[in-house]
């Protein structure tokens, strides 16, 4: 269960400035009622670029009413130039905080401020083919970045904490994981090697005994089977000349046992059956 402030559980209970604006000077919009959020943000703003009032409409959880709610508090009566300033973790302080789970919503109240102030301006922030990364959720990749770059957002669940991005299908997670190394410059994460099935190390060692050590025992009329796997220990039968040899332990250890550690494991150990 989510912790809320007190601030939060206020704002979500009693919201401030909710509803609909009769002849607002901008209006702000973002998410998508289909993906689970969305606001609308109104304005009014006077000649002197001094927002009057605010008001919002927004379909979302408890979260998304309350950021919704104190940002309308946030800049009522505050330039715009100084509220275009503000960043999603202006809103989520102000609230005392917001669950990681729960950051999306600070998010949307800033995208919706974004709209609202570009659609009073005029000036649109344009991304030419700026394609959407996250379908499920309508995340465009300008938008991704941005929030990468702002919120240092250095995991996935970062990223769906902020952005709600592939919290879905998840068909868009190599994308959206490689944009972050690539905006973040983070190396790209090393692929641990499984570890072999015993058939597999079985099959691998009986090779390395054919190529490498059977042909050199044959030829002093000797030979070696392989018996069992554990682990890193190797159990093997010496046949023929080798078995009475009285250097039978030398040539296990001197030879069979470093030829293993060369081609396998420095942790290979052998042992005569």
């Amino acid at each position: 269960m989510w912790e809320y402030s007190e601030k939060v559980m206020d704002h979500y209970r009693n919201p401030r400035n909710v509803g609909e604006m009769k002849d607002p000077s901008a209006v702000g919009k973002t998410g998508n009622i289909s993906c689970g959020d969305a606001l609308t943000l109104y304005l009014k703003i006077d000649e002197n670029g001094i927002i009057t009032d605010a008001k919002f409409q927004t379909f979302g959880c408890g979260s998304a009413v309350a950021s919704s709610s104190v940002l309308t508090e946030m800049i009522i009566g505050k330039n715009i130039e100084d509220v275009s300033k503000l960043t999603n973790k202006d809103i989520a302080e102000e609230l005392g905080g917001l669950p990681a789970q729960k950051l999306h919503c600070s998010v949307m109240g800033k995208d919706a401020l974004d709209d609202a102030i570009q659609n009073y301006t005029g000036i649109k922030k344009e991304e030419p083919d700026d394609r959407i990364i996250c379908k499920c959720f309508d995340v465009k990749e300008s938008h991704l970045k941005q929030q990468i770059l702002e919120n240092n957002l250095d995991t996935l669940e970062k990223i769906q904490n902020y952005t709600k991005a592939c919290s879905g299908c998840q068909h868009c997670k190599d994308d959206i994981e490689e944009l972050m190394r690539e905006t973040l410059h983070l190396e790209k994460p090393k692929e641990t090697a499984k570890p072999l099935t015993k058939t597999q190390q079985i099959l691998k060692v009986n090779k390395i005994l054919e190529n490498y050590v059977s042909d050199e025992l044959r030829k002093d009329g000797g030979d070696i089977e392989l018996i069992d796997v554990e682990g890193n220990k190797v159990f093997v039968k010496l046949q023929g000349a080798c078995k009475s040899c009285p250097s039978s332990g030398a040539t296990l250890k001197n030879f069979v046992e470093k030829t293993l550690q060369e081609h396998l494991s420095k942790d290979i150990e052998v042992e005569q059956v």
